[in-house]
């Protein structure tokens, strides 16, 4: 045994202890699941026969293990036999640790005195004893003077006790604990961290040579890899030169040769010192590379960026470094694109994570997370990120270190980086280096090497793929938002007759982006076309359908059709589009002056209407008719009577269906929180979504997953009052009695400020109607709401046009005038003729 630092010369002041180890773990059913090299030095059994067998009947430990070995191992009843003196309540049990003396005496084998400490385990995990053992005989051969200097000279070696200390209690307990996952080299990280912690608390081995001189045991996993090959090239060598046989195992180091009887010791201290440079070249690289799958498990979790970039970072710290901080240029932090091509010094890169195991708060101000900044080319991190390969510096002296924090004018960060170990590794997917990722290991800890450069490189690598999928999904997603807000209206709160209240939400988790809308197009006779759609599918192509959907729907219910008409031609586009084209429509006219809806359903959930008279709200009982696209069956249209202060729902299933859940649930509710009382529309439709998520919640359905549009319209009407019809002859002379008309009906409303206009209007249009009419009827509307609409009716299907007119020109200019005074005007089929409207602005205070 050496006292002293682990890494140090010994000294009368004890730090750690020194020794070869052998870990067993033993699993809930009493078998050997971890068998190390150590473990086959000193118990004399391989690792294949080990792993897997009874534990029992492979560990001498008295008392650690039950006498039953068909009996999965009860590890609270097997501690409270030896009375240990340390306790832990853990996973709501009592485990005790214990440790003791075993000599094994085997045919063929010297006895041999084992030191052996046993750990309870619980967890998730299969692991339920961890057993670490050393050959007590080899602590007195290696340095007896040691134990005589910390114990009484006589007998001190008798001493030698295994027992239990808080890491806490002796010099460098830091990296005590940081040293303790060696001891489990072959474990996952997980595994190893949950092992370490239980050990931690349970109490860290030790070496007792009184009841008051403890020393901390730390693996000693023999002599470094460098050392132990020259040393085996020197005796091989030196085996040649004597001119002795070489040892088959030795054959690939010389062609062989004759070996004194002198040197068999040292041949076979050779074989061992092999075998044991192999079992720590094969954990080495299987470590590494469970790290790598182990890390590469955990980062692709999603396509979020800050989310892939906080798991990426916590997996490296402090595995395998001990501090990380990530950079990603602007445009990925942004979900851009970019110009292909070799960054250059004035390309800028955000900080976007750092994880590190200093005192907290210690790089917050130095390096802060949200930072951009560009690299110039004088630097490490600018060689990385244009030639696409890791840079690693063993170590950063003080004159590299002022030479890296000169090249970065913002702060001084050689206190930071001095002394340390650094690699800076590129995330490069797709021949694109995306950003990078600053590693630094503490000056206490093994500097990073080749191996760590291949091993970084590799993590660097499948996160840059992770992180690229996810920019070009957020890109995608960007891209199709945009398009579908685009497409998605601005409709006005205020129609001729109703109040409209909307709300769009995009889905959570089948896709963000859908194909969801709703519409409102003003139609002639102060009617209003309401309209909730949903494309069947997620993503870019849906939102692109809807746009083209949408679109038809308004050009068509410009020309006045009737729903059930609309609802066809609709059918008729889509299967021209295509095959895919499929959605589902709900169409519905408002007409306020004669109070009633006219509606049409395409395979959409049927609409609610909520009483104003009593409160009561139903589901109208519509003819569902096929989704759009299908193509063959017919669509009706429905006649549903209503009241001033009715509301009318209407809204996609996104809102009401869940996966697994009744649908009629999901209505039901919409019903009754549909009824429900609110201060405003906005109140209303909020309450509605938030009663839907709440039952979706409580019935263990999870969140909204569709794309939900909902519209809700407060149907107020228009009084009779505020209405005025006449019938007009067909003659020249009428136009001055429609004059008379609109100004005495404008006058009795108090609307003096629009008589001059409403004449001048109302003057052309009728003119234009008597014209080109071929019946002896027109029909003139004066309509008050928010505004004064007048409409003239006649028996001609042609609609007029707004010609562009010259100085010289007779004809054509009443349009123009029409188009220069009103508020807004139009013209739509209706009936056998069409219909052209003005409106005026009324002025504020005198609105119905």
């Amino acid at each position: 045994m050496e006292r002293g630092t682990p890494d140090g010369p010994a000294t009368q002041s004890a730090v750690a202890g020194r020794i070869p180890l052998a870990v067993v773990v033993v699993d809930g059913a009493g078998l050997v699941s971890h068998w190390s090299s150590g473990a086959r030095r000193l118990f004399g059994y391989a690792k294949d026969e080990a792993v897997g067998g009874r534990a029992i009947d492979l560990l001498p430990v008295s008392g650690a293990l039950p006498e039953e070995a068909a009996t999965p191992l009860d590890l609270p009843d097997a501690y409270e036999e030896l009375g240990s003196d340390l306790e832990a309540s853990l996973g709501g049990h009592t485990s005790y640790p214990a440790a003791g003396r075993a000599r094994l005496s085997e045919p063929g084998r010297d006895r041999v005195d084992v030191l052996w400490w046993a750990y309870p385990l619980v967890g998730p995990g299969p692991e339920r004893l961890l057993v670490l053992a050393a050959d007590a005989d080899g602590l007195r051969r290696e340095d007896p003077h040691d134990v005589e200097d910390s114990a009484d000279p006589e007998g001190a070696t008798e001493r030698i006790a295994p027992g239990f200390g808080l890491h806490t209690e002796f010099p460098g307990y830091e990296e005590l604990a940081r040293r303790l996952p060696e001891i489990l080299p072959s474990m996952s990280v997980a595994e190893g961290s949950r092992i370490v912690s239980q050990v931690l608390e349970l109490g860290y081995p030790v070496l007792e040579f009184s009841r008051h001189d403890r020393v901390p045991v730390t693996p000693d996993w023999g002599v470094p890899r460098r050392a132990e090959r020259k040393a085996r090239r020197e005796r091989v060598a030196r085996a040649v030169a004597e001119g002795g046989p070489v040892p088959p195992e030795l054959a690939d180091e010389t062609e062989g040769g004759p070996v004194p009887p002198e040197l068999a010791d040292e041949t076979e201290d050779l074989e061992h010192l092999a075998d044991e440079t192999e079992d720590l070249e094969y954990l080495a690289v299987r470590e590494r590379l469970e790290f790598l799958n182990e890390v590469s498990g955990r980062i692709g979790t999603s396509l979020d960026l800050a989310r892939t970039i906080n798991e990426v970072s916590r997996a490296i710290v402090p595995r395998f470094a001990n501090v990380a901080c990530t950079y990603l240029r602007e445009q990925v932090v942004a979900g851009e694109g970019f110009a292909e091509g070799v960054p250059d010094s004035t390309t800028m890169w955000h900080r976007v994570a750092l994880e590190h195991t200093d005192e907290p708060g210690r790089w917050d101000d130095v390096v802060p997370v949200g930072e951009a900044m560009p690299f110039p080319a004088d630097t490490p991190f600018f060689q990385c990120m244009t030639t696409g390969d890791p840079v690693l510096i063993p170590y950063i002296s003080e004159e590299m270190g002022h030479a890296i924090a000169s090249e970065l004018d913002k702060r001084d960060i050689r206190p930071f980086i001095v002394g340390r170990s650094m690699l800076i590794v590129p995330l490069k997917a797709r021949n694109v280096v995306l950003g990078f990722s600053v590693l630094l290991r503490h000056p206490d800890r093994v500097v990073f090497n080749d191996m760590d450069r291949v091993t970084g490189a590799e993590l660097a690598a499948r996160a840059a793929l992770v992180l690229d999928n996810a920019r070009m999904y957020t890109y995608q997603e960007n891209v199709a938002e945009t398009l579908q807000d685009s497409m998605l209206p601005q409709i006005p709160p205020r129609m001729s007759g109703c109040d409209i209240a909307t709300r769009y939400l995009p889905g959570t988790l089948l896709g963000r982006v859908g194909g969801d809308w709703f519409d409102s197009v003003k139609l002639p006779g102060s009617r209003t076309a309401l309209v909730v759609g949903d494309v069947m599918g997620h993503g870019l192509n849906s939102a692109a359908m809807m746009g083209q959907l949408r679109t038809a729907v308004q050009t068509m219910a410009a020309l006045d059709l009737p729903p059930d008409q609309l609802l066809r031609n609709l059918d008729d586009l889509a299967q021209r589009l295509g095959e895919q084209y499929l959605a589902t429509c709900l169409y519905a006219v408002y007409d306020p002056i004669a109070g009633e809806l006219q509606i049409s359903n395409a395979g959409h959930i049927p609409p609610v209407v909520v009483r104003a008279e009593d409160g009561r709200s139903d589901l109208l009982d519509l003819p569902t008719g096929a989704p759009i696209g299908v193509g063959g069956v017919p669509f009706e249209t429905v006649r549903v009577p209503v009241s001033p202060g009715d509301r009318l729902v209407m809204c996609t299933d996104g809102l009401v269906e869940m996966r697994g859940e009744d649908i009629g649930v999901g209505l039901a509710t919409l019903c009754e929180s549909a009824a429900h009382p609110a201060a405003s529309m906005d109140d209303a439709c909020d309450t509605i979504v938030r009663a839907l998520a709440v039952t979706f919640t409580e019935a263990g359905r999870g969140g909204r997953k569709d794309d939900v549009a909902l519209l809700m319209a407060r149907l107020n009407g228009i009084a009779a009052e505020d209405v005025a019809d006449w019938q007009l002859r067909v003659d020249p002379r009428e136009v001055g009695r429609a004059r008379r008309l609109v100004r005495a009906q404008l006058r009795r409303w108090g609307l003096e400020q629009l008589v001059e206009t409403a004449e001048l209007l109302v003057s052309e249009v009728v003119t234009n109607a008597v014209r080109h009419a071929h019946g002896d009827q027109l029909a003139l509307r004066l309509v008050r709401s928010d505004v004064v609409q007048c409409e003239v009716i006649d028996d001609e299907h042609t609609l007029p046009t707004l010609l562009s007119t010259g100085p010289a020109d007779e004809f054509g200019r009443g349009l123009a005038v029409v188009s220069a005074l009103a508020r807004e005007w139009g013209s739509a089929r209706a009936g056998d003729g069409k219909s052209v409207w003005f409106e005026l602005s009324v002025p504020v205070g005198r609105r119905g």
